[in-house]
């Protein structure tokens, strides 16, 4: 590949990978907190000090991805955390990474899709309403304490006795999508560069707008329950930051790795903080933390600041900027399925080429699908619990596997290594697993289901067909 990109190419592709969904969905209840029907606490809120969860994860973050650039740097090709695990760090540990990344793509595009419903709504209202039972899933409603919510269960219509409670802009935007995906959609520099345009206006303008009418009574308390409040409020708003891993994935395309690359990954990150922070605290400051949980923060609070001439600019540029985010997703899940069928670990069905499209429209249609009908009645909060846990996971894997490599392949070239790799290993693995540490139980129970499914059918069907152990070339096909 061409070394081609510098310092700024890479803060551009940071912040581009970064900013989407996570700031625009789960602000809200980072610093609220959350309370089940039942009056229980899942999280604690951060309060406005949600801030200072920002900034936590900003420092987690950084440690991994230096973690992240030697990996990538390490293998003859870029490619996704699946790929570079396979060639350095073997097959099982690659299949679970495969398996989490899972977590990332599908079960994140579900929240992304029920937030994405969320700002749709918004950005309806003024022209007309969508009935309540339309555009909250079944589960959603059951987890609410909101009374309005929870009064659809009664309100909505029913089949069998049942309450019809469907997010019907989440499925069909998902929908929409894959059929692009199946038909072939390519993504290009300028129109990412143009929605990192796009998020940077919206956002900026929510700042300014925001900043005028802050009210300072609304940053007393700071910090409602304390660093409890602040831990487990970063462990939900980690899926802001979701995506940062996508600029190691450049190695082989940059000029001066070994300079560049860390250059980037941590200006990149410390802007995006930056962003997150001031983000932050005009929200908090502008409406009683309390008011922000919302599957629409951001417009929320302008709308109950009385800001309503501004809410349907943020809800439009939200709405714009996670379809990307959702496009782009929705476009890596099937790749990943791709290469670990490629590698045996899959059934070939899983990565049939389409004869006049040329994309894995199988595992795309598949994954469309069963994302668009998951939204369709789940609880975002549970599905940013289980996205965040998985990526963590697969962070800290990649942060153990630097260091045994060290050992393990000493001699190997390494364009990029990670300085004080053993401090920044070990604390990166440390950071991600105290963060995963703030997640409910309920997510932590979700995750190990997954990882026993995962590896039973690595078990029952992967490792006896692996072209790797079999000693095959990786398989080809199409239809």
């Amino acid at each position: 590949m061409k070394r081609a990109l510098g310092t700024k190419d890479l803060v551009s592709l940071s912040i581009g990978a970064v900013i989407g969904a996570g700031i625009f969905s789960t602000l809200g209840t980072a610093a609220a907190g959350e309370i089940n029907a039942a009056g229980e606490v899942v999280r604690y809120g951060a309060g406005p000090a949600l801030v200072l969860s920002f900034v936590l994860l900003g420092a987690v973050c950084a440690l991994a991805a230096l973690c992240y650039a030697e990996l990538a740097s390490m293998i003859p090709q870029a490619g996704s955390a699946y790929a570079y695990s396979y060639a350095s760090l073997g097959e099982l540990v690659a299949w679970i990474i495969g398996w989490d990344l899972i977590l990332e793509y599908a079960v994140g595009n579900v929240a992304v899709a029920i937030a994405w419903g969320g700002y749709f709504e918004s950005l309806m209202s003024p022209w007309f309403d969508i009935p309540g039972w339309l555009t909250h899933g079944y589960f959603q409603v059951k987890a609410s304490s909101n009374p309005e919510i929870l009064a659809l269960l009664d309100s909505a219509p029913s089949l069998a006795g049942i309450p019809i409670l469907i997010n019907l802009p989440a499925f069909l935007i998902v929908m929409a999508i894959t059929w692009l995906l199946v038909i072939g959609v390519k993504e290009s520099t300028r129109v990412n560069n143009w929605m990192v345009i796009l998020k940077l206006a919206v956002l900026a303008l929510f700042v300014i707008v925001g900043a005028m009418h802050i009210n300072p009574e609304n940053y007393t308390p700071f910090a409602p329950n304390g660093f409890r409040g602040i831990h487990q409020g970063a462990a939900i708003v980690f899926f802001a930051y979701i995506g940062f891993d996508a600029i190691s994935t450049a190695a082989e395309e940059t000029k001066d790795p070994q300079r560049t690359m860390p250059r980037g990954i941590l200006i990149g990150l410390a802007i995006c903080t930056l962003i997150y922070v001031i983000v932050g605290a005009v929200a908090t400051g502008l409406v009683p933390y309390e008011q922000l949980k919302s599957s629409d923060p951001l417009a929320h609070a302008f709308e109950v600041a009385g800001l309503t001439q501004f809410s349907w600019i943020i809800a439009a540029g939200a709405v714009v900027s996670m379809s990307a985010v959702l496009l782009v997703f929705q476009y890596g899940q099937p790749r990943i399925f791709y290469a670990m069928a490629r590698d045996g670990l899959l059934p070939k069905g899983a990565a049939k080429l389409h004869k006049k499209y040329r994309t894995p429209h199988v595992t795309t249609i598949i994954t469309g699908v069963l994302v668009a009908l998951a939204a369709l009645v789940a609880d975002d909060a549970a599905t940013y619990d289980l996205t965040n846990i998985g990526t963590l996971f697969a962070f800290v894997l990649v942060c153990v596997g630097v260091m045994v490599l060290r050992v393990v392949d000493p001699d190997r070239p390494r364009p990029f290594k990670v300085p004080f790799v053993w401090l920044v290993g070990g604390g990166g693995a440390a950071a991600c697993l105290f963060v995963m540490k703030g997640l409910p139980a309920a997510a932590w129970k979700g995750f190990g289901i997954w990882l026993l499914i995962g590896l039973a059918i690595y078990a029952v069907y992967g490792y006896r067909n692996s072209t790797l152990r079999r000693g095959l070339p990786p398989r080809s096909f199409e239809d």
